[in-house]
């Protein structure tokens, strides 16, 4: 194992003179209208993490009945509506039509929060992964469990990626392409990411106490943060934050310090506010989200352990 304990790079300070164009576009695919269980808070909180981060437009692609209450909780994500059947499943042919002629100009993609697991929904993670246009794309929640259930899924990952599966996740992934590695032991921890991020040839961030952050060949353990992050929403408000950095500094920094950075203002994030609450129980996702300006500014003055 190769693990790295360079300092974080200093972030770049943004343009003064910048625009909406300058700070770059995400589109969060995501959302489940299918009975019994509804979600579209997943959503909310990814592009509220990337709006956080600073990327200029944030766009929701989510099933149609779900999108004017996702836009209702977030005004100012603009929307793509995703056609579903009767079921409230997702229609295949017809989410990649929408995709491909209205999420062109997003410069990086998140997919998977508050997804489902369904077959249809399984076809438009593999499709939208199997793109070659050279975007990023942010695999998360369930479009990673997506993954792990469909047959040699590695065969069709063209698009650059970060993975950002906590351990149930990873290990999911893990049995599904027969490595034998162990994502909970703090010291089997970084092996376990970096045989992952070699594996499939993406950026693996593999959450929990000490997120480890892997691109194969270089691998790096967060030492921020602490239990005030173990609330539904953590890892969905990360997923927009990483992709909040990639589409504004992906070129110059590259996805495996963007994944970094991102990881850790997501800690310093939870640190901030569980120094004003004076504990770390009971912070909202929602508030979390709310911290990251100031947690991301603490990362452009100087490079970090």
């Amino acid at each position: 194992m190769n693990t790295s304990s360079d300092a974080l790079p200093a972030l770049p300070a943004r343009d003064p003179a910048g625009h909406k164009g300058t700070f770059g576009t995400v589109c969060v695919i995501g959302g489940h209208a299918a009975h019994p269980i509804t979600m579209l808070g997943s959503v909310v909180l990814a592009s509220l993490g990337a709006l956080r981060a600073g990327a200029a437009l944030c766009i929701a692609a989510a099933p149609e009945p779900l999108l004017p209450a996702i836009l209702a909780a977030n005004p100012s994500a603009t929307g793509i509506p995703l056609a579903v059947d009767s079921d409230g499943h997702l229609v295949p042919h017809a989410v990649a039509a929408a995709l491909d002629t209205q999420a062109r100009r997003a410069d990086v993609l998140v997919i998977g929060p508050g997804m489902g697991t369904g077959f249809a929904e399984a076809q438009v993670v593999i499709r939208v992964l199997a793109q070659d246009d050279n975007r990023p794309v942010i695999v998360d929640a369930d479009a990673l469990n997506c993954l792990a259930a469909t047959p040699r899924f590695d065969l069709d990952l063209r698009a650059p990626i970060i993975m950002t599966p906590h351990p149930g996740e990873f290990a999911r992934l893990a049995d599904a392409l027969h490595l034998n590695v162990d994502p909970i032991d703090p010291v089997a921890r970084p092996a376990a990411a970096e045989r992952l991020a070699q594996r499939l040839g993406c950026i693996v961030v593999l959450k929990g106490h000490g997120t480890v952050v892997s691109d194969g060949a270089r691998t790096w353990t967060c030492t921020h943060g602490n239990d005030v992050l173990a609330i539904g929403g953590s890892g969905d408000v990360l997923s927009g934050v990483i992709a909040g950095l990639v589409a504004q500094y992906g070129d110059s920094l590259g996805l495996y310090n963007c994944a970094r950075l991102a990881v850790q203002a997501h800690a310093i994030a939870g640190e901030q506010w569980s120094a004003r609450a004076g504990g770390t129980a009971g912070m909202l996702a929602t508030e979390l989200a709310a911290e990251i300006p100031a947690a991301v500014a603490t990362l452009r003055t100087l490079a970090r352990p």
